[in-house]
């Protein structure tokens, strides 16, 4: 018979151990690659006076995917993440020489394919809903003057004021 507390123990570290590495914020990606991606994305949508990639989670938003629905792309990101890497840290240099490289990623025909996957995965993570890890309090659609879409059969109830809880999209 097993006794209560083993079973909890040993639940305990199926949790901890199905939960992603010990110490990153990241379920597939490693640091550095993130950090890279990071880099990456905000020169895709740039910070200006509204927030761009980085502060609306668009690498938040491809991590949980890759941990999902965009699983068969793993291996895809993790040798393309290496091939942005492979001359230097892209994260390391200078912004301006990160523009360089992007322009150089666009135009090379082994990293093309990767960073027009990538473009495209930023925009979805910027533009789409937060619910799917992206778009971090609704960054875009404030940006955009848009509000929360209705959901059909789902509806947003701001119980602290009552004139925005029957249709809070206007």
């Amino acid at each position: 018979m097993l006794k209560r507390r083993t079973f909890i123990s040993a639940g305990l570290a199926v949790t901890a151990i199905s939960c992603g590495r010990r110490g990153s914020p990241w379920r597939f990606l490693t640091l550095e690659e993130a950090r890279t991606l990071e880099a990456v994305c905000g020169h895709i949508v740039p910070e200006d006076r509204d927030p761009g990639a980085v502060k609306a989670g668009v690498v938040h938003y491809i991590d949980t995917q890759l941990t999902g629905f965009y699983k068969p792309l793993r291996k895809t990101y993790r040798q393309g993440i290496a091939a942005i890497n492979r001359k230097a840290l892209f994260a390391d240099l200078s912004p301006e020489a990160q523009l360089a490289e992007l322009r150089r990623f666009e135009r090379d025909p082994e990293l093309a394919g990767f960073f027009d996957l990538l473009v495209t995965h930023t925009m979805q993570g910027f533009y789409g809903d937060p619910r799917h890890g992206g778009n971090f309090e609704h960054a875009s659609w404030k940006m955009l003057g848009v509000s929360y879409p209705p959901l059909r059969g789902r509806l947003w109830y701001d119980l602290s004021d009552p004139a925005k809880s029957e249709r809070p999209w206007g």
